[in-house]
């Protein structure tokens, strides 16, 4: 699985814990909502400082939001 899958999908499940909505977790990057959609859906690589401030944001380690899956 490649990084951005990993990522895409970590980031939608801390920000449904956190209890944020897209738009929500789009102000408080102050990014659009479809910034926060692509990234969510993979279609774009997301950019080091907004990968960094998605996790400041989520209260998740940048390496945790791109970590990989073990093995079950």
């Amino acid at each position: 699985m490649p990084a951005t899958a990993r990522f895409e999908s970590r980031v939608r499940q801390y920000r449904e814990k956190a209890g944020l909505s897209q738009e929500a977790l789009a102000r408080q990057l102050g990014v659009s909502r479809q910034t926060v959609v692509n990234m969510e859906r993979g279609e774009n690589e997301p950019k080091v400082f907004l990968a960094i401030a998605v996790g400041a944001l989520l209260g998740v380690a940048i390496s945790e939001l791109f970590r990989q899956r073990e093995s079950a």
